[in-house]
């Protein structure tokens, strides 16, 4: 699992980087895209493994134990919520597979394997095809043929072009040229501080999509709203089905909308949201519509916040990383954070701490708004750029 977790990282991040990088000011179209997919998949996997999956799957070797209690002990335990009475009687049962569940859950494993395997041979394809393939022979120019070669400027005579070495795509570049110490020489205090409001906001918002999807099931089971196990087992598939959902339509909408105002609204969406929850914390027709609220809300913050950020960077594909990783921790960490605080004060908290993230989130985006404002965007541009520049223009002269 340790080093599945990294593979994705690894590719999470070069993925919304390359996008950045080749598309730059229509990004924000095609990572609405790569997310919406991120999302849909995360729809779909549980659907493909949940036939194979059964609440007799694993039963305690006492037989006299409640099913019910039980069933919601394997969930709860899932999400740090053991404070559950019910589960009381099962904590010092031992757990057995039964009827070959374990042969039957495999099947799940092997079905998203063979999925995925049309993925790594799709890249190599496409590596074999734009030549960055070490082990094959380059036969074949890189990207124009004889005759169109023939139709291009001629370098100067003092330029040995036999010598050169090819030109690869923008996006086929040193990843991580940007994050080179000499790169920071002379860079604003504003630069440093967009990248950590940036990241602090995805902090917030990711997450409270992890924390969110992790505890919804536990607190509508438990009181005031005492929802029946699997009435209250379907919220979570609400909620990624409008996160997949929203991340559907964001695809048009980033067209027309800026990222930036997509942002703003998905922020204040989310405050909103928890704070109707709140007030009507009673009300199981409002956590529903809440949870799809949620869901819409939070779909298209990530791919909105990392196109806006890139934008007021111009584009050097350093952000994402950043941004990535900001993500990825506070999945994390807020995640642990509510647990403890939702079994040391009760399901309220689980509310509490979402307006409380949320206000955050609000905050930071704020700041980072501040620090745009101060950033001296485009006045200070990279030496190389300004030498590819007058190429250009002695070239048109010429």
């Amino acid at each position: 699992m340790a080093l599945a977790g990294l593979a994705m990282g690894c590719i999470d991040t070069v993925a919304n980087m390359q996008l950045v990088r080749i598309y730059q000011k229509d990004s924000a179209v095609f990572l609405q895209v790569l997310h919406f997919f991120v999302g849909f998949g995360a729809l779909l996997s549980p659907l493909i493994a949940d036939p194979f999956l059964s609440e007799a799957n694993c039963l305690p070797t006492n037989r006299t134990a409640n099913a019910t209690s039980g069933g919601h002990l394997l969930h709860a335990s899932s999400v740090l919520a053991h404070h559950h009475t019910g589960a009381q009687p099962w904590s010092n049962q031992t757990l057995t597979p039964q009827d070959g569940a374990g042969a039957r859950v495999s099947y799940a494993f092997w079905i998203m394997a063979l999925i995925n395997l049309p993925v790594p041979m799709a890249v190599l394809c496409l590596l074999s095809k734009e030549r960055l393939l070490t082990c094959c022979p380059q036969r074949r120019p890189l990207l124009l043929s004889a005759d169109e070669l023939t139709l291009e400027t001629q370098p100067p005579e003092k330029e040995d072009t036999s010598s050169l070495p090819p030109k690869f795509h923008p996006g086929h570049e040193d990843l991580f040229r940007c994050c080179q110490r000499k790169n920071f020489k002379g860079v604003p205090s504003s630069f440093f501080a967009i990248h950590i409001t940036a990241a602090l906001v995805l902090f917030m918002t990711d997450g409270l999509t992890g924390a969110y999807s992790a505890f919804v099931y536990s607190y509508a089971v438990e009181k005031p709203l005492s929802v029946g196990h699997k009435v209250a087992g379907y919220l979570p598939s609400l909620f990624w089905g409008f996160i997949t959902l929203g991340r559907l339509i964001s695809i048009p909408i980033s067209s027309r909308v800026k990222p930036a105002t997509m942002v703003f609204v998905n922020v204040v969406g989310v405050v909103v949201t928890f704070l109707v929850l709140l007030v009507f914390s009673y009300n199981v027709v409002f956590l529903f519509v809440g949870t799809a609220s949620l869901g819409l809300f939070l779909s298209s913050t990530f791919p909105s916040m990392l196109a806006y950020t890139e934008d007021i960077l111009q584009y050097k594909g350093c952000a994402t990383t950043v941004l990535v990783t900001g993500a990825g921790v506070g999945e994390m960490a807020l995640q642990m954070l509510v647990g403890s605080i939702f079994q040391a004060r009760g399901s309220y908290s689980f509310l509490v701490c979402g307006v409380i993230f949320g206000g955050l989130a609000f905050t930071f985006y704020i700041l980072l708004l501040f620090f745009h404002r101060m950033h001296p965007g485009l006045s200070s541009v990279p030496t190389q750029d300004k030498a590819l520049g007058m190429e250009s223009l002695e070239c048109y002269q010429r």
